[in-house]
């Protein structure tokens, strides 16, 4: 039997299962700032909402970057200061959330924003979704970056997704899954449900956890940018985090990371 519980509430296997990404995410996230960023004449600024375990942050820290970020959970912040300090990594982190954040005036304006990996969705509302993305282009400076990465969801997929990977570190191995519901089109929500199986030397033990996504496809995304005026679109990728792999803003894939630029 699972037992129901919130795994940002578990942050040490949260940050298993998806830190075998980060060298990868981090190079992504360096060479899309070297192709399409302003030119820099001191030490750049990242922000990351929703960041989670603070890997990314502690990845771009030893990159050369002053890090910020925020998150709304405080067991993932709490883990994210440990990790950070026991690298001596200085960084600025608070709790907030996507839709409503406030940046402190100590960190001013940021040179590169990032949300990879879909925690976006977690607005289910059109306006949330704008209201982060203007408080995010509020932070950046004029030509400063935002990435944004959003699993697109096919409404004509009847049967739902399931994906399931593990991940091990020292002693600790955890197996995630992760089912997807078929979207509710008129309402734009998918109900998702993710498993962790967790094995601890001899011990082990099941969580699980819903929750709801917003859902986009290819449209839904261009209208959210036509709102925005803030920003203009320079490129897309997909997870694979390949800056040399450009793709269009469509729906013949599945995982879509957006480029945007502050006007």
């Amino acid at each position: 039997m699972a037992t129901e519980r919130d795994w940002y509430d578990t942050p040490l296997y949260y940050d298993i299962i998806f830190d075998a990404d980060t060298p990868r995410e981090a190079a992504f996230l360096e060479a899309l700032h070297q192709r399409h960023g302003r030119p820099l004449r001191r030490r750049p600024r990242l922000l990351e909402p929703a960041c989670g375990s603070g890997r990314l942050l502690l990845a771009m820290a030893r990159r050369g970057w002053q890090v910020s970020g925020f998150d709304g959970n405080p067991s993932m912040l709490a883990f994210a200061r440990q990790r950070l300090r026991k690298a001596a990594v200085r960084a600025r982190l608070w709790q907030d959330w996507l839709q409503s954040f406030e940046a402190p005036k100590s960190m001013g304006k940021v040179d590169l924003a990032h949300i990879l990996v879909s925690s976006f969705k977690y607005l289910l509302s059109e306006q949330d979704a704008c209201n982060c993305l203007r408080r995010i282009a509020n932070a950046l400076h004029p030509g400063g970056l935002m990435v944004l990465g959003i699993h697109l969801s096919d409404d004509q997929n009847r049967d739902g997704e399931v994906e399931r990977w593990s991940a091990s570190r020292g002693r600790i191995k955890v197996r995630c899954e992760t089912r997807t519901q078929p979207a509710q089109k008129r309402r734009r929500l998918e109900d998702i449900s993710t498993c962790l199986s967790i094995r601890d030397g001899s011990k082990t033990h099941r969580q699980i956890t819903h929750w709801q996504f917003r859902t986009y496809n290819a449209a839904q995304v261009r209208q959210l940018l036509r709102a925005l005026p803030e920003f203009e679109l320079l490129a897309c990728h997909d997870f694979q985090h390949d800056i040399q792999a450009e793709r269009r803003l469509d729906d013949e894939y599945s995982d879509i990371v957006l480029v945007l630029r502050r006007r």
